[in-house]
């Protein structure tokens, strides 16, 4: 079986469009169907067998994806407007924002060159008929259908602040967020899906990238949902649908940014580590952490279409420039110079064709420069993290700790809290749960090591990293999501340690029942939220009463139902209700947030 390339966020949204409302009802059920359709590759795309006089081509753009609404074609009589269609583009992944706009370049490019061609014919060309317009199967293609011309394509309304409908995208993404929100993820389906695409596509056109890129990964997560995806987590949605509406509900909030990679000085760089990378949009790839001289992280990637097998093998991709250095070996303690380079705002490199890389000297992670990063407090680490915006720099979100394992396999971080590890990704393809294994089976062994706090379990640090010192002394450093260790790399006598117990962090017992009060409404919708009468009772006890009164408004806002005059009962207050979740999910964040970060300095 071959994998589905992925789609734009566009062509899959107009295809649920397309379809006709008896259909529509019948999605659901053909996605699942068209799991066990066979895939076979062909020259310019796939070609999808549903049955033996039925088939769905889809043909690839430069950048390996779905691009464009006429790239996908079924031969039934319906088409476009079929369900065999429809299936296969919301089965497919959804493109990452920046596969599509490389896509957007080529074609500027194409477009370019048409025109530069045109100048030199004789005269213009022919003009074409809409009423000849055919699809590649030969079928006339409805008007409406047709993708629009730049000239036709609609524009958003223009915003009080003169960008371009900024007011009315963010009002669709809070519309689209709310209708998730009311019904949950066992009651969304393929309308909640395209809805979400419908206001990503919106949000881009008006600029604004980073709340469009958040709804695609909504509509992903509600897609891995309802294919039982075992890598779907329920608080990593929870976590995508408060900072969507956060970022939507009040004018100036929104953000209207893209990453732009520009041209850069010489820049010399230390390898710190380097990180698989697995995408629900069907990417996957490796990333390299490395410090600049100024103190900054910067990150190196490969990243396109692919399963987990194929992380392993990016991280033996060169570094840009010709240098021939590999990805894995910068991030082992490797270094480099690199020479106009071209860099993003949030500090990620790109390979643009003027860049130049040589190799240079590296450092460990007890030597100078990269040392300098265990020296900060790790309750310092934890708030600068936390204050952290939702589209912060790279490795903005990375922790530096010291620390000894404990005997019940924890780490008792110096100058900080007993923390639980955990694995960032569980899937056999990659070792991080073996690891982590064997590395807490050696109680007493001090580890240096970077990772990420997971807020859902707020006692635990998902680790990415780690190094130690080796039975000849030397530091042994391992990137725990690439390289599988085995005990001959561990000292055969571990040291003595005075703290070989701890206990782990942990957090009132009540917030966490908050924190799950806000997870289950997402999960199960408005009549989630309506029965659950008895926690801010205990809230209030415990006394914290700022949570009490949200949860108390959160369970009159699910529970409330009015009647007209006549006494007919009046539609629920979509808006109402999802204010109510919004203000118990912020101040359940800022809460835990808080609490740590207290816990870490004590």
């Amino acid at each position: 079986m071959t994998a589905l390339p992925p789609v734009s966020t566009e062509v899959a949204a107009a295809a649920l469009d397309l379809l006709p409302a008896r259909l529509r009802k019948r999605l659901d059920g053909a996605v699942a169907k068209a799991a066990g359709w066979p895939v076979q590759v062909v020259a310019d795309g796939l070609v999808v067998r549903v049955a033996e006089d039925t088939e769905v081509t889809l043909v690839l753009s430069p950048a390996g994806i779905v691009a464009d609404a006429d790239d996908a074609v079924c031969s039934c009589l319906l088409a476009p407007a079929c369900l065999h269609r429809a299936a296969v583009l919301s089965s497919a992944p959804l493109a990452e924002p920046h596969a599509e706009a490389e896509h957007e370049e080529v074609e500027h490019e194409e477009a370019e060159h048409r025109e530069a061609d045109g100048d030199e014919s004789t005269g213009p060309g022919p003009e074409p008929e809409a009423a000849s317009t055919t699809d590649r199967t030969g079928s006339p293609t409805p008007e409406h259908t047709r993708p629009p011309t730049p000239e036709q394509e609609p524009q958003p309304y223009p915003g009080a602040d003169g960008t371009p409908g900024v007011p009315a995208a963010a009002h669709a993404l809070w519309e689209a967020g709310t209708e998730v929100l009311s019904t949950g993820v066992t009651g969304a389906g393929a309308h909640h899906r395209a809805q979400l695409l419908h206001a990503a596509h919106s949000a881009r056109l008006a600029g604004l990238h980073e709340e469009s890129a958040t709804a695609v990964r909504i509509a992903r997560h509600l897609g891995a949902a309802r294919e039982n995806d075992p890598a779907f987590r329920l608080a990593e949605l929870t976590d995508e649908l408060t900072g969507l509406l956060d970022a939507v509900r009040r004018p100036g909030r929104a953000t209207a940014a893209r990453r732009d990679y520009r041209p850069g000085g010489p820049l010399r760089l230390h390898g710190l580590f380097t990180e698989p990378v697995v995408t629900a949009s069907g990417y996957s790839g490796a990333t390299t952490h490395a410090l600049a001289p100024d103190g900054t992280l910067r990150t190196l990637s490969d990243i396109a279409p692919g399963g987990p097998g194929r992380a392993v093998q990016a991280a033996g991709s060169p570094v840009p420039g010709g240098c021939a250095l590999p990805l894995r070996e910068l991030g082992a303690g490797g270094g480099v110079i690199l020479t106009s380079p071209t860099v993003s705002a949030d500090g990620r490199i790109g390979g643009g064709k003027q860049v130049r890389s040589v190799r240079a000297s590296g450092a460990e992670w007890h030597e100078a420069p990269l040392d300098a990063l265990w020296q900060q407090p790790p309750s310092a680490q934890l708030a600068a993290v936390l204050r952290a915006p939702a589209a912060s720099p790279a490795g903005g979100g990375l922790l530096f700790l010291d620390g000894t394992l404990t005997t019940d396999g924890a780490l008792a971080v110096t100058r900080g809290p007993v923390l639980r590890l955990l694995a960032p990704d569980e899937r056999p393809e990659l070792p991080y749960a073996e690891n982590l294994r064997l590395l807490t089976s050696y109680p007493g062994l001090p580890l240096r090591l970077i990772g990420r706090i997971r807020q859902d379990r707020p006692g635990g640090i998902s680790v990415l990293a780690a190094s130690w010192t080796a039975t000849d002394g030397s530091e042994f450093r391992a990137d725990l999501g690439l390289r599988r260790l085995n005990r001959a790399q561990l000292p055969s006598v571990v040291p003595p340690s005075g703290s070989m117990t701890g206990t782990p962090l942990v957090l009132p017992v009540e917030l966490d029942l908050l924190r799950r009060a806000v997870d289950r409404t997402v999960a199960g919708g408005r009549p989630v939220a309506a029965a659950d009468d008895e926690l801010p009772g205990r809230l209030r006890a415990a006394g914290l009463t700022t949570g009490a009164d949200c949860a108390h408004a959160l369970t009159e806002a699910a529970a409330a139902r009015h009647h007209d005059v006549l006494g007919r009962l009046l539609p629920t207050d979509k808006d109402a209700f999802a204010t109510a979740w919004l203000a118990t999910a912020l101040y359940a964040r800022a809460a835990v947030a808080a609490l740590l970060v207290a816990a870490w300095t004590a």
